[in-house]
């Protein structure tokens, strides 16, 4: 059985990095969308675009040895997170921040185009308040990151405040104007709206609780499962461990909550539609 976790966070300087990977592998996972954390975390000072683009190649270089030193095959997503725009902003001036994060997101972009990584992220707008300058500025980079993706044809994964049905239909206003598929679009950390991101074209990536995945599949299963797990030893298990995924899979196909048919779209098809990637063909 195929079982990707689709927002999956690696750090060998703080966290557990591939005992994580061998923990998902042996409740039952194969794939892992890994995705890039911060400068900072990966040891650069994320005040140049230079910082960022170092600190995607050596994510890159975490997701080389997961695929060469576990049995989890692993893809990497690269991007510049917004509270590294909101830091640098702040810090040093708002036209400086929005060029080199910019510059990196092309970097990004080009990443995807060498096939060194599958799509742009985590990308977006901060989750907490913000000046407003910061906020419309993030909005506007969220926009640039979809338009790099368009361009590349590639996946685009966001980073935004708590959605609702309404949010939805604002990303989807964004969506018409840049002009990507919707379809490339994965809301990261997405509440379980499925029929709402359907009507919009986005793919919701919904964190794995019991309570989230019930919700989701009574609506479908159009939806990515994810755990969000960040990989510090301060914080052991924080969004949710490594084995979440894999166990809630496995514990709803058992109780009859997800069938064969489900598991398969969730974890193969729908991999498929947003990534490009056949995970029959990557095991």
């Amino acid at each position: 059985m195929i079982i990707l976790d689709n927002h999956f966070h690696v750090d060998p300087n703080n966290g557990i990095f591939l005992e994580a990977v061998k923990q998902f592998y042996r409740a039952g996972g194969t794939h892992l969308i890994v995705v890039y954390k911060s400068a900072h975390d990966y040891g650069f000072p994320g005040i140049r675009a230079e910082d960022f683009m170092k600190a995607m190649d050596f994510h890159v270089k975490l997701v080389e040895r997961i695929n060469r030193e576990t049995k989890v095959r692993a893809f990497a997503v690269v991007g510049v997170h917004p509270a590294e725009f909101d830091h640098l902003a702040r810090n040093k001036g708002l036209e400086h921040a929005k060029n080199e994060v910019m510059k990196a997101l092309e970097y990004a972009q080009k990443l995807c185009l060498e096939g060194k990584a599958i799509g742009i992220g985590e990308v977006g707008r901060p989750h907490y308040e913000v000046p407003q300058d910061i906020w419309d500025a993030s909005i506007e980079l969220m926009k640039y990151s979809m338009a790099l993706a368009r361009d590349a044809d590639c996946a685009v994964q966001l980073h935004t405040e708590s959605f609702n049905e309404e949010k939805f239909k604002e990303l989807g206003e964004y969506i018409r104007e840049v002009g990507i598929k919707p379809y490339r679009v994965v809301k990261h950390f997405s509440p379980p709206l499925v029929r709402v991101a359907e009507e919009v074209g986005v793919f919701p990536s919904i964190i794995a609780s019991r309570k989230n995945i019930e919700e989701a599949i009574k609506q479908g299963n159009r939806f990515l499962m994810e755990t969000d797990y960040i990989d510090d030893k301060k914080r052991p298990g924080a969004v949710l461990g490594p084995k979440t995924v894999p166990r809630r899979t496995k514990e709803f196909l058992q109780k009859g909550l997800f069938t064969e048919e489900d598991v398969y779209m969730i974890h193969v098809e729908n991999p498929k539609k947003v990534y490009d990637i056949d995970l029959e063909e990557v095991t």
